[in-house]
């Protein structure tokens, strides 16, 4: 098996020593090869060492500026230091260098979110579902966007595709029942509300919803 390869077996399993040994191995092997640096980067940005995971996926660029798989990276690297407008840059730059996966539709989709551009975000959210449809975060996601938006036959319908991924998803059978709320269907919201508090006993949002529900009753 070829390093890197072998490197992104050890990664998926959790073994990140022995990712970070195989693809060093990749880059003694062949230091001209941008995808060894942009996986060794990858590991450590796992390990929370952004500077020096930077620094692989810069490598890599001066190598080849179109190594489009350390766009990517760099996205996630601001992504989750809160760098959004940083990040939709890179995950911009990716797809239009053409990276049209889910991952990186769903990571542009969610920077526009945090901008408050929601209006923008939709539809690369909406195409991270089309290239992915079991992802359960990137259905739940593009259900938020569409009821921001309110469009909230829409968003239903992604929050009952969320639940039929995963029934144990809390936050998808309360907005579901605050869905139901707006379509004045008292009964199917308080039956999504305490679902969700069945899963979720101390979920604030909805406990407070369920408040008012009986209160109403």
């Amino acid at each position: 098996m070829d390093k890197n390869q072998l490197g992104v077996q050890y990664m998926q399993d959790g073994k990140l020593e022995e990712a970070a040994q195989a693809f060093n191995d990749a880059i003694s092997e062949n230091p001209k090869d941008p995808v060894g640096y942009i996986n060794f980067g990858n590991v450590l940005a796992a390990v929370g060492d952004e500077e020096k995971a930077l620094k692989f996926f810069e490598r890599a660029l001066s190598l080849d500026e179109k190594a489009i798989a350390a766009y990517y990276s760099i996205g996630n690297l601001h992504y989750n230091s809160e760098r959004f407008d940083q990040a939709k840059n890179m995950f911009e730059k990716a797809m239009k260098m053409g990276l049209e996966t889910s991952d990186n539709f769903f990571m542009l989709g969610m920077s526009l979110i945090q901008l408050e551009k929601g209006r923008f975000a939709l539809p690369y959210l909406q195409r991270s579902v089309e290239l992915n449809s079991k992802d359960v975060e990137a259905v739940f996601q593009y259900g938020l966007c569409l009821a921001q938006l309110e469009l909230v036959d829409e968003a239903m319908s992604q929050f009952i595709k969320c639940i039929e991924l995963d029934q144990a998803h809390a936050d998808a059978y309360y907005n579901l029942g605050v869905g139901y709320i707006l379509k004045e269907d008292t009964a199917k919201a308080k039956e999504m509300i305490n679902k969700s508090l069945e899963i979720q006993p101390n979920h604030e949002l909805a406990n407070t919803v369920k408040g008012l529900l009986d209160l109403n009753n």
